[in-house]
């Protein structure tokens, strides 16, 4: 969970126009929590808490949840973070659909690992059987689990 300071300050009502609310904030100190939701049940899967958001504890938690039923095929949906189209998460990905690491090319020079962009191609490819897809920025709106995480951030800001 987050301290949060809003980038900007939120701007008051006025006749005619509701309360505006900056959706861009900065952290304070945080203890993260990440979990992923089965939008059909509604339960969160594979929680964890921990002191760091890196790139290494999200594929972790990926792990875990691709654990629950190695053989399944999975849809996430999530928003942009960069350890979202990190190189670690490729390199699981693709060890996780069959694809040989020789070719993912090398990380800011080559292949699907030269660019954030061509990570990101390569994770929502639809021949995959894990699949990601990336919400549009500032819409955190259509991701699952960030409206339950908005559910609890009244208790934390």
């Amino acid at each position: 969970m987050q301290a949060l300071e809003r980038a900007q300050a939120t701007k008051p009502m006025k006749p005619g126009q509701v309360e505006r609310i900056e959706q861009e904030y900065i952290r304070h100190g945080t203890t993260s929590l990440t979990a992923s939701r089965d939008v059909v049940t509604g339960k969160l899967i594979t929680p964890m808490i921990q002191a760091t958001r890196n790139e290494a504890d999200f594929v972790e938690h990926i792990r875990q949840v691709i654990s629950l039923d190695p053989a399944a095929s999975y849809l996430l949906i999530m928003d942009q973070l960069n350890t979202h189209k990190s190189e670690s998460l490729v390199r699981f990905v693709a060890a996780q659909c069959g694809i040989p690491e020789e070719e993912l090319g090398e990380k800011g020079k080559s292949g699907v690992l030269k660019t954030m962009e061509s990570r990101a191609a390569f994770l929502a490819d639809p021949t995959h059987r894990i699949r990601l897809i990336y919400t549009p920025k500032h819409s955190s709106w259509l991701n699952q689990i960030e409206c339950w995480f908005s559910i609890l951030s009244p208790f934390t800001e």
